[in-house]
């Protein structure tokens, strides 16, 4: 196959990397590298004995993905990169897959699929790690942000109510400690603001770097976290799934960081004992996810600039929360670089629901 390239067959046969030459006429391997056996546990000579058993290993949620791949392929799709799949092994690990497929007429009425596959195991385990830190980090920070701010501003309010009653003893010593009171926790509510929007900030002006998520699970993790917290934000909250996998092309990071700032938000406007639901659903040609909340509702005159960059429908929560103007025009900044798009129904006294449709794969 490769007699008239030999240093190409070196190359391929130090790489780490599965190479391989598939011929989609002759359904029959060609060409298969050294790397195979390490990556795959398989002997190069036993490719037509131990297909079969590989394709039964395939984890049964990307079964179906994997197949429609190869269908494109066979349909004329020329290139397909970052395919991701999952091998269940017989000692019950997961084994995580990535290949690249060529698609390419070698001669009149020979197509072959070449490509390279490599094992991503290790760096899916690490990105799980970082997404589980870094979603319990953020919906930490929110959490943190109201339980922190709210009373803060509270305080902020009585100590501007004190320091109007203490006018009538004429004490400047007692007048000065009051705002001074009023002042700092003023700035803390302000540092405490200023820290969690710093957080969305960052995360438009990065780059995606979008893999495929099981959004179902990640969802479960995130809700879960509030749930813990139910006592302290003296909110329910409920995740509505069907219970599967639904699996969608994302930057999980920034996604969630959408999340965690349309659930703060329904925190906010929602008053103690209320309900927030976050829902999960599969339509034919989409995957839509919703955020209700049965809270004060957005005043219609400012339902059309909600998603405005300083909008001026920003307003305080109710425990007197600051708002910026800019979570709003974040979100609506990553979901649509995810090409998705979103909106919301909303009647004042009646509640918010806010709805994000994504692309299936």
């Amino acid at each position: 196959m490769f007699s008239s390239v030999p240093h190409f067959q070196r190359l391929a046969e130090k790489t780490n990397q599965v190479f391989f030459v598939y011929s989609l006429t002759a359904k029959q391997m060609l060409y298969l590298n050294e790397a195979y056996e390490k990556v795959l546990r398989c002997r190069r000579g036993r490719i037509e004995e131990d297909l079969p058993e590989l394709i039964a290993s395939l984890h049964p949620d990307d079964f179906l993905y994997l197949r429609g791949c190869y269908k494109q392929l066979l349909k004329g799709e020329e290139l397909m990169e970052g395919i991701e799949f999952r091998l269940q092994r017989d000692d019950a690990s997961v084994q995580w897959l990535c290949v690249t497929a060529h698609r390419t007429e070698e001669t009149p009425g020979q197509v072959l699929l070449t490509g390279f596959l490599h094992d991503i195991t290790g760096y899916k385990e690490y990105m799980e790690n970082a997404h589980r830190y870094n979603m319990k980090k953020n919906s930490t920070l929110e959490i943190l942000s109201h339980d922190l701010a709210g009373p803060l501003s509270f305080m902020q309010g009585l100590a501007t109510r004190l320091e109007e009653k203490m006018v009538q003893y004429n004490d400047p010593t007692i007048n000065e400690l009051v705002r001074i009171i009023g002042v700092t926790c003023g700035e803390s509510v302000d540092l405490i603001r200023d820290f969690v929007n710093q957080e969305f900030l960052d995360s438009v002006n990065v780059d995606l770097k979008k893999e495929r998520v099981d959004l179902a699970e990640r969802l479960r993790i995130l809700i879960g976290n509030y749930q813990e917290s139910e006592q302290n934000i003296a909110k329910k909250f409920r995740l509505l799934t069907c219970g599967a996998p639904v699996y969608v092309g994302l930057d999980s990071m920034k996604f969630m960081q959408v999340m965690n700032n349309l659930i703060s938000n329904a925190i906010k406007f929602t008053p103690d004992g209320g309900h927030i639901d976050v829902r999960l659903e599969e339509p034919p040609k989409a995957i839509l996810v919703t955020v209700a909340d049965d809270g004060i509702g957005i005043p219609a005159e400012f339902q059309s600039v909600l998603f405005e960059k300083f909008t001026k429908a920003r307003r305080p929560g109710l425990r007197g929360e600051k708002s910026t103007g800019l979570g709003m025009s974040i979100i609506k900044t990553i979901v649509e670089l995810h090409q998705g798009r979103i909106w919301f129904e909303s009647a004042e006294n009646r509640g918010s629901t806010f709805y994000i449709e994504l692309p299936k794969e």
